[in-house]
């Protein structure tokens, strides 16, 4: 809570009935100011005014005011690994929520295209073979003079489509999830399989399946979404009015966890809907941190040196652009200029030429900004 000192009671009638200059010279204001933005006030006309003050609480390690977060996965860290091949889903081999290693296998189908596959490939190899032996022979028939050159060329044509047959084939055979060993094994031992295991490229967590024993699915069907959970983004809608203070590289810290992360992305655009500017950090996390989840954020927006304090929100003027506060000083208050960095209902944070050595005004403000007004109008 921050510490507040109510000298009076506010002349509230008078505002409300649009009397504030009668007010003020009711009371015996001062025509003329010592500065343009101060405003010489006794004792007592601060009692008659209504003027509270309250001393500026340092913003904990100069941070914005507590933003909610919502943790996602990274999108450059999640993908899916679908069907090779159309078939029947008879076994699962992970759930939800497992981690996997690189080549631990996943789902396994039962796929009659993947036998066609397996035919085919096997069907051109043994072109490739007979491919090869009849440009020998011509090869050599031809090194005999036995025969025309268009026959020896036209052998080689053969031979390299043939090789490259194969290796479509084989490819084919790769995208199905076979290996360069397994490949090796169906060419030397022809040995056809039904059964396709569908393994994981890389080591992961398992964030969804998508298929369940006995399914028939088409090829490219998801079967499995994987996902790397270190680091992990933290997605915090910040109010258009605040994203000045905010830049990327800043410092973040969730609430109850101990690993800071940084500011990646302060989004160019802002939601027409709720007048608020996503602001994307990376975390690291060691665990503790879970997709869906949501946090309190508090986001760094000072360079070391610079000072951030808290203040109720009453003791904020706006003036178009610019924002200041009330001082107190010796004899009256003066107003100074601050920089916002946060806000919400009850508080704001701010930087400027203040200490919590200052008081500031948080009640009484439309009676100090008439005064002032009036003063730059007598001037």
């Amino acid at each position: 809570m921050i510490p507040l000192h109510q000298t009076g009671r506010p002349l509230r009638s008078w505002w409300r009935n649009g009397r504030i200059l009668l007010a003020l010279s009711v009371i015996g204001l001062p025509c003329a100011a010592v500065a343009e933005d101060d405003v010489k006030l006794t004792p007592a006309q601060v009692q008659n005014l209504g003027i509270r003050v309250a001393r500026p609480v340092s913003s904990r390690t100069d941070q914005t005011l507590p933003y909610p977060a919502q943790i996602v996965i990274p999108t450059p860290q999640l993908w899916v690994v679908s069907a090779p091949a159309a078939g029947m889903v008879t076994n699962l081999a992970v759930a939800r929520g497992d981690r996997i290693t690189a080549g631990q296998p996943l789902v396994t189908l039962e796929s009659p295209s993947f036998v066609s596959l397996q035919r085919d490939y096997l069907h051109a190899v043994a072109q490739e073979v007979l491919a090869n032996q009849q440009l020998k022979r011509n090869a050599d028939l031809f090194e005999g003079k036995a025969v025309p050159q268009r026959v020896l060329e036209t052998s080689q044509t053969e031979a390299r489509q043939a090789s490259i047959l194969v290796a479509e084939r084989r490819q084919m055979l790769r995208l199905s999830g076979l290996s360069d060993e397994a490949i090796s094994r169906l060419t030397n031992e022809a040995a056809i399989s039904a059964t396709l295991t569908v393994a994981a490229p890389q080591g992961a967590s398992v964030v969804d399946i998508a298929v369940s024993p006995g399914q028939r699915l088409e090829q490219a069907a998801p079967l499995v979404k994987l996902a790397r959970l270190s680091p992990l983004w933290a997605e915090i809608a910040i109010p258009a009015s605040n994203i000045r203070a905010i830049r990327s590289g800043a410092r973040i810290d969730i609430e109850g966890y101990p690993t800071p992360g940084r500011v990646i992305l302060v989004s160019e655009t802002t939601d027409a809907a709720t007048q608020t500017i996503l602001v994307r950090a990376e975390i690291p996390n060691d665990g503790e941190l879970h997709p869906g989840q949501t946090a309190a954020v508090r986001i760094s927006f000072l360079s070391p040196g610079e000072s951030a304090w808290e203040i109720p929100y009453s003791g904020l003027v706006r003036r178009g652009e610019q924002t200041s506060v009330f001082v107190a000083i010796e004899g009256g208050f003066r107003l100074l200029p601050v920089t916002l960095l946060a806000e919400d209902q009850d508080h704001v944070v701010v930087a400027g030429a203040i200490s919590d050595k200052n008081e500031v005004a948080v009640g009484g403000i439309s009676a100090l900004r008439g005064i002032l007004a009036r003063l730059g109008a007598g001037q």
